[in-house]
């Protein structure tokens, strides 16, 4: 089973080229990724060795870049992004990587995005330290921001992804996890912060209100699609290609969504075994834990769910006029359910 096989329309189309829609942007992510590394500077040595560890580690920087698709979109005419809107897309981009840092340190990871995680280079005190330099960094940023909205966003984006990580702790372990409570872990976890992106997209060009919910919308359905295809790639993918090891999520005692159906819809040995992985947090039993979700067509039902939120995402970008950057926001969602990384 693989995302590919079942696509996000039925009708047969060439895969999305991300860095096509990236390209759209590509001079304004320049000037972000200059203020990156201009605010990475410190005084402190390993602030600057371990952030720029992780910031240059690689990755599509999503986040920052469908914000400024998001405010392109809802403002075509304008040629360059301001300097609030890279600026932007660089808080974005330090808290996002506060939170990978601070997750490899609660998850124990070893391996993130085909290197070894921060917290095994240089300690886990390290990390949690550095992450917490990186929040607190961000919201120095947002006060060059000047916007209350700005300030109102982002702090209830921060503070709602630290109680997502706590629900998700909570479940860690408990084969009891419904979908229901799984989903509104990954839409706190993950989810808001691509909503957030894309809703500041809006904020940061004066859009009226029914275009900013259209865009928080459009972010908000777009996280939850990415984050259940990660949840699908960790069962399925290449070690190689996803940059860490299959069966971390199992390993690591989280109930995904490929699992919980799995559960659900399975009996007897199957279900115990199941219950047995997550319980344990084992990846002993992999292969026939990959079998039975197989079995169950739980892969094919979370790809499915998958597909639905990309094309609520889709759905939600009616309001804004047509341009490549709507066109660029739309092809977006369907790399989220198409890629194989």
């Amino acid at each position: 089973m693989t995302l590919n096989s079942t696509p996000i329309s039925d009708a047969e189309s060439q895969a999305v080229d991300i860095q096509s829609i990236i390209c759209l942007v590509s001079a304004d992510m320049e000037v972000v990724n200059q203020t990156i590394a201009a605010n990475l500077n410190s005084n402190v040595a390993l602030i600057n060795q371990l952030g720029a560890y992780i910031v240059q580690a690689g990755g599509k920087r999503l986040r920052p870049v469908a914000l400024l698709l998001a405010a392109k979109a809802a403002d075509p005419e304008r040629i360059e992004a301001s300097k609030d809107q890279t600026l932007l897309a660089a808080i974005v981009e330090f808290i996002h990587t506060a939170t990978l840092l601070h997750d490899d340190v609660v998850d124990e990871s070893e391996l993130r995005r085909g290197r070894e995680t921060a917290n095994e280079m240089f300690g886990n005190a390290a990390s949690v330290l550095v992450g917490d330099y990186l929040y607190s960094r961000a919201f120095q940023m947002m006060v060059e921001v000047g916007s209350m909205r700005v300030m109102e966003i982002l702090s209830h984006t921060t503070n709602q992804i630290a109680e997502g990580e706590v629900m998700q702790l909570i479940n860690c372990g408990s084969a009891d996890t419904t979908e229901a409570q799984y989903m509104e872990t990954i839409q706190s976890k993950t989810a808001i912060l691509f909503e957030a992106s894309t809703q500041l997209g809006a904020v940061i060009t004066k859009q009226a209100s029914p275009v900013e919910e259209a865009l928080a919308k459009y972010g908000l359905h777009l996280g939850t699609a990415f984050q259940l295809v990660d949840d699908v790639l960790d069962y399925t993918a290449d070690a190689k290609e996803m940059g860490k090891n299959v069966g971390d999520d199992l390993a690591e005692g989280k109930p995904t969504l490929p699992l919980i159906n799995a559960i659900e819809r399975s009996s007897g040995n199957d279900k115990n075994t199941l219950i047995n992985a997550i319980t344990n947090a084992s990846r002993d039993n992999l292969d026939k834990v990959l079998a039975i979700i197989e079995q169950t067509g739980s892969l094919a039902y979370t790809a499915r769910v998958a597909r639905e939120q990309a094309k609520l995402a889709q759905n939600a970008l009616s309001i804004l006029p047509d341009s490549k950057y709507k066109k660029a926001l739309t092809e977006l969602a369907e790399f989220s359910v198409e890629r194989a990384y």
